[in-house]
């Protein structure tokens, strides 16, 4: 039996430039029109989503190289990469559970069809798509002077955002 590879859209910009909202409003209208979404969101910089002083931060100060934490609502896995590598992406895709469609905030190197996002109120301001050829669309708050063939969106657009990346990716109806 293989395994298929879950269908990957990627939303791609420099920092303040509206990959988060963009991200939200994705999920909440993928979701809505009964899809299961993932998501993946790269950092670049140290991060923690754990509490001082809670049960699970003392367990991975005290050195453990997984802490699990369970509940009746949700889980997480925190793995503590203590001088190891950061995991690739493809190690990273390979751990989430089946879904239809995995939105990556971030990673803009990795070779996956992506949206950029642009703002006017974004740190910078100069366009990734003449570089990155797996730029297929763009959606801004401005006018975009320099999209050649590329769909442009106004970045706040969702549903045909939404619909445009159903297309690209040739995702189908929902498995439920």
């Amino acid at each position: 039996m293989t395994i298929s590879r879950p269908k990957i859209f990627g939303i791609a910009g420099w920092k303040n430039s509206g990959k988060t909202g963009l991200a939200v409003r994705l999920v909440t209208e993928f979701t809505r029109r009964g899809y299961r979404i993932s998501t993946i969101k790269h950092a670049h910089h140290d991060f923690d989503i754990d509490k001082v002083g809670a049960d699970s931060f003392r367990h991975r100060e005290a050195g453990a190289h997984e802490v699990t934490i369970a509940s009746g609502t949700r889980y997480a896995i925190m793995h503590e990469l203590r001088g190891e590598p950061e995991p690739s992406f493809e190690e990273i895709l390979a751990r989430l559970a089946p879904c239809d469609l995995i939105l990556i905030e971030g990673y803009k190197r990795e070779p996956i069809p992506k949206i950029e996002a642009r703002r006017l109120e974004a740190v910078n301001r100069e366009p990734l798509a003449p570089h990155d050829p797996h730029i297929v669309a763009i959606a801004a708050d401005h006018a975009v002077e320099e999209a050649g063939s590329l769909a442009v969106f106004d970045l706040d657009d969702t549903n045909a955002i939404a619909d445009f990346i159903a297309a690209t990716t040739g995702l189908g109806a929902p498995a439920r």
